[in-house]
């Protein structure tokens, strides 16, 4: 009954739903296309049929999920995978990383019928979600039609463990319809079990993000641009969102009034603000440069604005020191593995609870730093430009951790086999 109810007001909804994507496709045109996935109205060739279904929202999900995807292309080259996002830079990633290897169409809402169509066309042997996507209808018609469900590299934060108890009517069939939870950690894999999920559909497999393998080529690229710009202080703000960028730049501005020569490059986490932050940085007298103009970075520049997508990589590479945004802010942060795993101090505001488990390791370690204010982040910074030593030490640290870590992606890919 509660998933019937749930339905219902999903469909009064509906309208206000597109109303908003036609918002989202005025501020980003990618949106104003391919409505009709959004439905279930895909078109899917026999011979991509009875595959494989992985769900990722949006840019972090599919970066995880891209390594899983190859080792399930190796275990299994005759199955093909189709790949859903909700967002057209999840989209775009998709195309960059795999290319023609995988389809990819935009998920269905989750409403009976576009599910039930999506479905029918696809005709999936197993779904894999990564991490924490679940919608009622799609695990509830997946499950009915045979099919098992898979919530991989599985978190869940307090907030949301409270979220959902609050909701326990819809919560807790829509999670019984899970056949397997692989998640991130003990304290996550614990969380899952007191909805109500049995002890043997919970299992720790480990974050997958800690077996990410950086392109050699973005390596080398950062590597570049880093004897480019010589021996200055370089910083990367990594997915930052509104709200937080005016800290950041605060902090710098500080910051380079004792080295003038500091640079600052900074990312927003979502596309369609590129030009706002840009606007930002000028509008705050930074000598700034944009990514996207291809035009080299001056030695006076003070913010390199990364408008382009698919090159954190390389500019973490290119840096001495990271910050990872959505955590000055609460939006519960964003993947700190990047960063550390090429060996740099990293930094965070005290909002990481959608990594909690992971920036505990990290800062326990010794490899990440908190920071709750401009002031308290222009410390830290300072601290780490003028002393290459420290950098090192606690870049290291961040490292171990990484390396400690891996080998979740073996143990995932052997449970998803399992279930096909």
């Amino acid at each position: 009954m509660a998933r019937i109810l749930y339905s219902l007001l999903f469909y009064l909804l509906l309208p206000f739903i597109l109303l908003r994507l036609l918002y989202r496709a005025w501020k980003a045109p990618a949106y104003a296309k391919r409505w009709l996935e959004r439905f279930g109205w895909v078109r899917v060739m026999p011979q991509r049929q009875q595959g494989i279904w992985v769900h990722a929202v949006s840019v972090g999900e599919t970066i995880a999920a891209v390594p899983m995807i190859k080792a399930l292309q190796k275990r299994f080259p005759q199955m093909p995978i189709m790949v859903t996002t909700m967002t057209p830079t999840g989209s775009e990633r998709v195309q960059a990383m795999l290319g023609d290897s995988v389809d990819h169409v935009y998920a269905p809402y989750d409403t009976p019928g576009a599910v039930k169509r999506f479905l029918r066309r696809l005709k999936p042997r197993i779904l894999v979600v990564m991490e924490t996507e679940l919608w009622p209808n799609t695990l509830h018609y997946a499950r009915r039609s045979g099919v098992p469900v898979v919530l991989a590299n599985a978190r869940l934060s307090e907030r949301s463990a409270r979220g959902y108890q609050h909701v326990a009517f819809l919560a807790r069939p829509m999670l019984n319809n899970l056949s397997l939870v692989a998640a991130q950690g003990a304290a996550d894999a614990g969380r899952f079990r007191s909805l109500g999920l049995p002890e043997e559909r919970v299992q720790v497999t480990g974050s997958i993000k800690f077996d990410l393998q950086p392109k050699t080529e973005q390596l080398a690229e950062g590597q570049a641009l880093k004897q480019d710009w010589g021996p200055r202080f370089v910083w990367v703000a990594a997915s930052t969102h509104d709200g937080e960028d005016e800290l950041l730049l605060e902090a710098h501005q500080k910051l380079c009034q004792l080295q003038a020569e500091a640079l600052l490059i900074l990312v927003p986490r979502h596309p369609e603000r590129f030009g706002a932050v840009a606007e930002l940085v000028k509008k705050q007298g930074f000598a700034m440069t944009r990514r996207s103009s291809g035009s080299p970075v001056a030695a006076d520049t003070q913010v390199l604005v990364g408008d382009t997508m698919g090159e954190m990589m390389t500019f973490f590479a290119a840096a001495d020191a990271a910050f990872v945004g959505g955590s000055l802010i609460e939006r519960g942060g964003h993947n700190p593995l990047e960063p550390a795993s090429l060996g740099l101090p990293v930094l965070m505001g005290p909002h990481v609870f959608n990594f909690q488990e992971i920036c505990n390791q990290l800062s326990g370690e010794g490899g990440l730093i908190y920071v709750g204010s401009a002031e308290n982040l222009f410390d830290r910074l300072q601290e780490l430009a003028e002393d290459q030593a420290l950098r090192a030490r606690i870049g290291g640290c961040a490292k171990a951790v990484v390396d400690r870590n891996r080998g979740a992606l073996d143990r995932l890919v052997d449970l998803v086999a399992r279930q096909l």
